[in-house]
């Protein structure tokens, strides 16, 4: 099942994310197979200020447990994560369901 996995940094959070990110970088990798898509979420300016993951799991459960376990949130980093289950309905420029 897809789930959309959000998060919002905190404020000023920039430093601790590039610290993290290696580690972050890692873990994801660790669970490639599971990632759909994914990357950060650009302010104004175009530096990170939180991340989005779409992620095809079993239920919630195991989305809240890969979110739980990403080397950000335990670093502190966000300040919000909100995960939904998400409907793909365009996929690669094509409408892949209804």
């Amino acid at each position: 099942m897809l789930f959309a996995i959000q998060c919002e940094d905190k404020p000023n959070a920039l430093e601790l994310r590039m610290a993290t990110r290696p580690k972050h970088l890692e873990y994801l990798d660790g669970h490639a197979a599971s990632i759909v898509q994914g990357g950060p979420v650009l302010d104004a300016e175009g530096k990170p200020c939180g991340s989005l993951l779409l992620v095809d799991v079993a239920d919630q459960a195991a989305a809240e447990a890969l979110a739980a376990s990403d080397p950000y949130a335990l670093a502190g980093l966000f300040a919000r994560v909100t995960i939904r289950p998400f409907r793909q309905v365009f996929a690669g420029g094509a409408r892949v369901a209804g």
